[in-house]
């Protein structure tokens, strides 16, 4: 789950992490109201959507040259004429592809003058299971170009979970950004204290960009960019609570309350299976035949008919989906199950396109007697090689 800089933020200074003051926005007036309670002269208007790149975006209806979705203002009535660019307005950016995002909220914060630009992050390395913190001199915009042109300037700490943040990490961290004297202890200082925002609130990522340093030698955080691991979040219903649904996709949010993994794709052929390693095969075989996956969708091992029934509905409502391979191994999951979920949709929501039926495993009999005695256009199919085949030549076949 990711959450906005703004909240972010807010999250970090509990942590004691030094961010610069700033207050969210959902209108033109909260912006000025929040603008007006900073002291000024500088303010920076920044749009809130979960993506990164934002300052060098682009808005769709203000042309191309205009200003992107990190603006200065230095008065009340440059901030007005920020925001109301910004709200309810598309912003595209490198992450956003070329739909972009509506923007919705705003952050007014204080501005800051920078004397230096670092970057810092942190994310869980799965090849080792430890907590990478990752940092450079050269924070900023441009740090994807940095990563790719001169990679040496990128330098990664590897820090043990069950050791903890250790001094020698806030060393290693401040001799990687050559910082020295206070701003050297300053860094280590934060170094630690993101660390622990980092464990004690299961995140996945954290991305500083940029930590900053500022004329009179302060070490602050400018932006950040966080996201939680979705299973931990029955551990932090406060964090819970920060998730901002019109930033995600619609199926997905819908997939969610049925505690359904989907994610959508670009492709043809809308997919259900069960377990994450049969559901990958099944988009690569579906990829090996010529087509490609509309969807990840994995209902789990203990779907309900209903959970099933509701899986087809989301697969179903993505209007680029022109057949759907379903692709079941009932082992705690029973085929009769799926069988009548399958139907019940199908019926539900009158199917008209292809619609391909593996089945394996517990009640397997019974649950193609289901679909069988069922009326719909369903083709059964005997292996995953079999159904990947039939399901191409049925789409094919209406196209």
């Amino acid at each position: 789950m990711n959450i906005h800089e703004y909240q972010a933020k807010e999250l970090l200074a509990k942590f004691g992490v030094a961010v610069p003051a700033g207050y969210p926005a959902l209108s033109v007036e909260q912006a000025i109201a929040a603008a007006g309670k900073l002291p000024g002269p500088l303010y920076v208007v920044k749009a809130q959507i979960h993506a990164g790149g934002r300052g060098k975006g682009k808005f769709k209806e203000l042309g191309p040259d205009a200003k992107g979705g990190v603006r200065l203002s230095k008065t009340l009535n440059e901030v007005r004429a920020n925001a109301s660019d910004m709200l309810g307005n598309i912003l595209v950016t490198v992450q956003t592809g070329e739909a972009g995002k509506q923007v919705n909220r705003l952050y007014i914060t204080d501005g800051a003058d920078i004397a230096k630009e670092y970057y810092l992050s942190m994310l869980v390395d799965r090849a080792t299971g430890r907590i990478a913190m990752i940092v450079s001199t050269e924070g900023g915009m441009d740090i994807e170009e940095v990563a790719h042109s001169t990679p040496e300037k990128i330098q990664t700490i590897v820090i043990d979970p069950a050791e903890g943040f250790q001094p020698h990490h806030g060393r290693a961290v401040a001799y990687a950004l050559k910082l020295s004297g206070d701003t050297n202890k300053q860094a280590q200082k934060v170094a630690a204290q993101l660390y622990q925002a980092f464990v004690a609130t299961d995140m996945a990522m954290l991305e500083i960009n940029p930590l900053i340093e500022t004329t009179a030698g302060d070490i602050q955080v400018l932006d950040a960019k966080v996201s939680f691991d979705s299973n931990a979040l029955f551990r932090h219903p406060d964090i819970a609570a920060l998730r901002d649904e019109s930033e995600e996709d619609s199926a997905e949010v819908e997939a969610s309350k049925y505690d359904l993994a989907y994610i959508k794709l670009d492709g043809d052929i809308g997919c259900m299976v069960n377990g994450a390693g049969l559901a990958m095969a099944t988009m690569d075989i579906i990829n090996l035949n010529g087509m490609f996956p509309a969807n990840f969708l994995d209902v789990g091992g203990g779907a309900s008919k209903e959970k099933v029934t509701a899986a087809f509905k989301i697969i179903l409502a993505d209007p680029g989906v022109k057949g759907i391979l379903v692709n079941i191994f009932g082992g705690i999951m029973k085929c009769d199950t799926i069988a009548e979920g399958v139907v019940a949709a199908a019926r539900e929501v009158n199917q008209q396109v292809p619609l391909v039926v593996r089945l394996e495993g517990t009640n397997v009999d019974q649950g193609k007697a289901i679909l069988a005695g069922s009326g719909l256009a369903i083709v059964p199919a005997d292996d995953l090689g079999d159904a990947a085949q039939k399901i191409v030549a049925e789409v094919q076949k209406v196209a």
